[in-house]
């Protein structure tokens, strides 16, 4: 990538993960039924990007000089990528939170890198999986459940 594509981009999400962390202190504590509040979550993804945006910025340092170097924009990936998010949107609540990130991943990766498609099946079963698991189960919070008919 460019080097200051990467700059902007790392200063960008860095702004970001900090308003999602001070909005998610916003929220409410908890919720009927939950351990977890709703603000953990959001503070967590927060932290998330923080942390990554500052990587990016310091990896940035030892980038070399591409001055004059044209790099071709992959528009077709950043549409799938785009639409996909907004399906996921539309699609979680209907379709329940672990098919909707599951067929989410599975295209994200495929969009990225294609091939692999047993691969990019395992890693988007067992973070669907993983993550229903520990915060619904262990940490008793809340996502959008099954489909009625699979339930």
């Amino acid at each position: 990538m460019s080097k200051t594509f990467d700059r902007v981009a790392a200063l960008t999400f860095l702004a970001i993960g900090v308003l999602f962390m001070i909005e998610s202190l916003q929220i409410s504590k908890s919720t009927y039924g939950s351990v977890v509040g709703p603000n953990v979550f959001p503070f967590l993804l927060g932290l998330i990007l923080v942390v990554l945006s500052i990587k990016l910025l310091f990896e940035t340092i030892g980038y070399p000089s591409t001055r004059g170097e044209k790099q071709r924009l992959q528009y077709k990936k950043f549409w799938m990528i785009f639409i996909s998010a907004i399906f996921y949107a539309i699609l979680l609540e209907p379709i329940g939170y672990v098919i909707t990130t599951f067929l989410f991943l599975i295209i994200g990766f495929q969009t990225v890198e294609k091939g692999s498609i047993w691969k990019s099946i395992v890693i988007a079963a067992c973070f669907s999986f993983g993550v229903y698991g520990l915060y619904v189960k262990m940490l008793q919070g809340t996502l959008p459940s099954w489909p009625i008919w699979l339930k």
